[in-house]
């Protein structure tokens, strides 16, 4: 019988890809929504340690039996009002823009100018910009309890 325990079976390290640029935008090729290649799959996720403070995530759905969020906000927030932000809904993949991090401690309004800074919304979505506004606010006042 074959010890399968202590068999020399090669040593594979995947490829580690950052999540920020794990999801592509459209461009040219609008059916392609990551950088994964064809056969390739994700077999784990690598999590950075907490980095302390409040964690919330708030998803607004047009009504709750839908899947997909309008808008949806995942923030870490510091007890001093400093912190990290993403938003969804809004693009074709999550997004983040650090300087809207350094806005955070600023309130709700300064911060989300600085995360749709040079958004072009259409007449069907425009209603997004004061939604994420909203829902931000709503995320940073949670986090100060």
């Amino acid at each position: 019988m074959a010890d399968f325990c202590s068999a020399p079976w090669p040593v594979f390290t995947p490829p580690l890809t950052q999540i920020a640029d794990f999801h592509r935008l459209p461009g040219d090729t609008p059916e392609i929504e990551t950088v994964l290649e064809k056969g390739e799959f994700i077999t784990a996720v690598v999590l950075p340690p907490p980095t302390g403070g409040k964690q919330i995530y708030r998803k607004v759905r047009d009504r709750a039996s839908y899947a997909f969020a309008l808008v949806s906000v995942g923030a870490v927030i510091q007890p001093d009002g400093t912190g990290r932000v993403a938003i969804g809904g809004i693009a074709h993949k999550p997004w983040r823009v650090e300087a809207a991090d350094d806005e955070l401690s600023k309130g709700a309004k300064v911060a989300a100018k600085a995360l749709l800074n040079g958004a072009r919304p259409t007449e069907q979505n425009k209603f997004k910009i004061d939604l994420v506004e909203r829902t931000l606010g709503a995320v940073i006042a949670e986090a100060r309890g």
